[in-house]
């Protein structure tokens, strides 16, 4: 698995893992029950990550990008 982007609350996964999923990229968030447990725990540290499998990762970071400069 690949860290493709890092998010500083669960709303921002969520946006990005309905545009991964929609692109037919499956996700992975390590870090989504501690988010959901201890939120403030990101805010200084390097986020909540979303990964994906390595053969997806170049798709991934152009929708994540493309999903970012939407928002």
């Amino acid at each position: 698995m690949i860290t493709i982007a890092n998010c500083l609350d669960l709303s921002e996964v969520q946006h990005l893992r309905i545009a991964l999923e929609s692109a037919g990229i499956p996700i992975y968030v390590p870090d989504e029950l501690t988010a959901t447990v201890a939120p403030f725990q990101f805010f200084s540290n390097t986020g909540i990550r979303i990964q994906v499998a390595e053969e997806y990762a170049e798709q991934a970071q152009a929708v994540v990008a493309q999903a970012r400069a939407l928002s």
